[in-house]
C-alpha cells in the first residue's frame, strides 16, 4: 500500500522530520520565508496532510485545490484564525494545534516584555551601544516600576492566567476582563474581575491575551488608548490586529500612554518603514514568545503527532473540532 502524501510548509525539528518521513511521503519546503499562495495551492495537489503555521491560509480554495482525499490539517501553533475551520470540518478534516505546550514560556516571555517597556530596556541598550553612555545621570531613562502595581489582563485564558500567577511575585495588583468572569481562578489567585473600561482606567500595565475575532480586531484603538492611563504600558503577545496600530502610533507619540512592547504585530513582519519603529516607547520583536527550544521541540512533536494520527485515522491529540469524530 503506497504511502499517503504529505506537504510540511517549514522546517520544524529533524527528528520529527524524520518521524514523518517514515509515515508518509513528505514534501518541505525548505526556504526561511512560506511559500506563496500560489505555490502552496500547487503543492497541496493531492496531499493526504499538511503541516502548516499562522502564514498559510487553509480555507475552501486550498483544501479544493488539495482534493477530496485531504484528511488532516496540523497547525504548530497554538492560534488558527487563519484556518477556515467549519469548512474543514464540513469536508470531515481534522484541524490540528499545539496549545498547552507553550503556555508557560509564552508567559515567561510576556512578562519580560511587560518589564523591558516599562524600564526601558531597548532604549538604554540601543544608547550603550551607539556610544552615547559618558556618565551616570540621575534623571536617565526613568521608568515605571512594577512591583505594586495594577496589571490589567484582557483574556483570561491559559496565558492569561499565568501571567497573573507571575504578577503575584511582583506584589502586584491584579484585575482582569474576559467574556466569561473566571471564578474558579479567582480561587487560585487574588484577582478582581471588570468590565474592559474600568480595566483600561486603572491599570499601570494593560496585557493583552484575547483570541482574534471580529469583536476583538482592533479592540485597542483611540477611544481605548484615550482611556489608559499616561503613565501606562501596553503588552501584546496575543495577536497583531487586536491592536489597532495607526491608534498606537498617535497614542505613543502624543504622549497619552507611557510605553508598548509588542512580539505581534499587523501585518507580520511588520514593514521596516512603519512609523512605530521610529519611537524609542516602542519595542517590537519578532513573534518569538514561544521560542525556546524545549517548547519549540515539544511543538514539533505535537503537530507532527497530529499529522501522522490524521494520516492512520486515529484521533488527534490535540483537535481543534473534534466533532469531526462524531459525524
Amino acid at each position: 500500500m503506497p504511502k499517503p502524501k504529505v506537504f510540511v510548509s517549514r522546517k520544524i525539528f529533524p527528528e520529527y522530520l524524520d518521524l514523518i518521513s517514515r509515515k508518509a511521503n513528505m514534501e518541505l519546503w525548505e526556504d526561511e520565508l512560506p511559500p506563496s499562495r500560489s505555490i502552496l495551492l500547487k503543492k497541496s495537489k493531492g496531499v493526504d496532510g499538511i503541516l502548516c503555521l499562522l502564514t498559510d491560509a487553509i480555507d475552501a480554495e486550498f483544501m479544493d485545490a488539495a482534493g477530496p482525499q485531504l484528511k488532516v490539517v496540523s497547525q504548530i501553533a497554538v492560534g488558527y484564525n487563519n484556518i477556515d475551520v467549519p469548512e474543514a470540518t464540513r469536508r470531515n478534516i481534522a484541524v490540528g494545534y499545539t496549545p498547552d505546550v507553550l503556555t508557560n514560556t509564552t508567559a515567561d516571555f510576556t512578562f519580560a516584555l511587560l518589564m523591558a517597556g516599562a524600564r526601558k530596556i531597548a532604549a538604554g541598550y540601543k544608547f550603550v551601544q551607539e556610544g552615547k553612555w559618558e556618565t551616570w545621570h540621575p534623571l536617565h531613562f526613568l521608568g515605571q516600576d512594577v512591583y505594586g502595581a495594577t496589571l490589567g489582563i484582557v483574556g483570561m485564558g491559559r496565558i492569561g492566567f499565568e501571567m497573573a500567577r507571575r504578577a503575584t511575585g511582583f506584589n502586584m495588583n491584579i484585575i482582569y476582563y474576559d467574556v466569561n468572569r473566571r471564578t474558579d481562578l479567582e480561587q487560585q489567585i487574588p484577582m478582581k474581575y471588570v468590565d474592559f473600561d474600568t480595566l483600561l482606567k486603572e491599570s499601570d500595565f494593560v496585557s493583552l491575551h484575547t483570541n482574534l475575532t471580529p469583536e476583538t480586531n482592533h479592540l485597542m484603538s483611540d477611544a481605548q488608548f484615550r482611556k489608559m492611563k499616561p503613565t501606562a504600558v501596553l503588552v501584546n503577545a496575543s495577536r497583531g490586529p487586536v491592536v489597532d496600530h495607526a491608534a498606537l502610533y498617535r497614542a505613543l507619540k502624543n504622549e497619552t500612554i507611557w510605553a508598548a512592547a509588542l512580539d505581534v504585530t499587523e501585518p507580520e513582519p511588520i514593514p521596516s518603514n512603519d512609523p512605530l519603529l521610529t519611537l524609542d516607547n516602542c519595542l517590537i520583536v519578532p513573534h518569538i514568545a514561544s521560542a525556546s527550544v524545549a517548547t519549540r521541540r515539544e511543538m514539533s512533536r505535537l503537530a507532527a503527532q497530529n499529522l501522522i494520527n490524521g494520516l492512520e485515522g486515529k484521533e488527534l491529540l490535540t483537535c481543534v473540532n473534534p466533532e469531526v469524530y462524531h459525524n
